[in-house]
């Protein structure tokens, strides 16, 4: 077994990415996640990296934008705010087709919010990020060693399939800590054959760009762009099943929130009462078919968030509707307890999947 390391989830990230070979980091300051660019600023010079603390977070995603054109494993954070403000980029990296890591360390809102931890940022990620037709791969971690599991899986799909990742942890996953193991394996990147390094005069001219004025030709490109998202839905949804086998209620959390709903759903089992979860680690693309199977037994379904009700409408959709889907949530930074989601289980069950 390897030798774990107590970090906290921020600094996980960081050191994942560097071990997945991400040599260039751009960012900016903002509370919750200030450590992973601390981190960087102190590693990327020793090992010949580069860390680079741009003027704004415009210009960090725009310097993101460079540095993939060039075929370079890339990376940025933010939280909240800051991802708002990087939000033309993030559409412009989709325009480009070019594979980025950009991780967003949750704070509440709107506006300047407070440092606490949410999971209110999850139609902004899960619904493209920024203006007109696009997706990203986004990854929600539920512990520290997931933090720098799916740091290295973020980089790994940007590179497959050409488009960005988000790493979408609230508050509480960066700041915590716990034991992680680093030897993490890694798949190193891919050819880039559309890289923009020089030619050599060996091949033609490589153009990296998002501004297409031909309606048709954009149209083309939109096309095959969600023919890809549509490779990417069938092939890399990621999920975990926690007590579902005869589960008569079911639990939708990610992140710090299905750490909380697990308590409350072994408190409620000690009871008697039939519960499980299911968590989504990739929240884009949504884990659609667990939640569909468990609709044709389960009684009820209760979506556990850090926000005022956002991944509920997923589950509603995932689930066809067939069962009732209420919403058991604390909002502002706010986290909610084991014993409301079981008080939530309990009443779920007292109705008998009745709303």
């Amino acid at each position: 077994m390897a030798d774990k390391v107590l970090m906290k989830g921020n600094e996980a990230i960081a050191e994942a990415a560097i071990i997945a070979g991400c040599r260039h980091y751009f960012g900016y300051p903002i509370t919750p996640q200030t450590e992973i660019a601390a981190y960087m600023a102190k590693r990327m010079p020793k090992i010949g990296g580069t860390f680079l603390q741009a003027e704004s977070e415009l210009a960090a995603i725009s310097m993101v934008y460079g540095v993939s054109s060039c075929g370079y494993r890339v990376m940025t954070s933010s939280s909240s705010p800051g991802i708002s403000l990087k939000s033309e980029g993030l559409s412009y990296l989709a325009g480009a087709d070019l594979p980025a890591l950009v991780v967003n360390v949750q704070r509440g809102g709107p506006g300047l919010g407070g440092i606490q931890p949410s999971q209110s940022d999850y139609f902004q990620a899960t619904r493209g990020g920024g203006h007109g037709d696009y997706h990203m791969i986004v990854l929600a971690p539920a512990s520290v060693q997931e933090m720098a599991e799916l740091t290295v899986k973020g980089f790994e799909l940007a590179d497959k399939y050409r488009m960005t990742s988000m790493i979408l942890a609230d508050g509480t996953m960066g700041q915590m800590m716990e034991p992680v193991a680093l030897d993490l394996k890694v798949n190193p990147a891919p050819e880039k054959p559309w890289a923009t390094t020089g030619t050599k005069l060996s091949r033609k001219h490589n153009i990296v760009n998002s501004l297409s004025l031909v309606p048709e030709e954009l149209e083309s490109q939109n096309f095959a762009r969600f023919e890809r998202y549509k490779t990417v839905e069938e092939n890399e949804t990621m999920y975990e099943e926690y007590m579902t086998e005869d589960a008569e209620i079911i639990i939708a959390a990610f992140g710090i929130a299905a750490r909380v709903s697990k308590n409350a759903i072994n408190a409620a089992r000690r009871e008697g009462i039939k519960v499980g979860l299911i968590r989504p680690i990739t929240l884009w693309p949504f884990p659609k078919a667990p939640f569909a199977r468990a609709a044709k037994t389960a009684k009820a379904m209760i979506s556990v968030e850090l926000s005022m009700g956002q991944m509920i409408e997923d589950v509603k959709l995932a689930s066809e509707c067939r069962v009732p889907v209420t919403l058991c949530n604390r909002a502002g930074g706010m986290i909610p307890s084991p014993e409301q989601v079981l008080e939530a289980i309990r009443a779920a069950a007292k109705n008998g999947g009745n709303k």
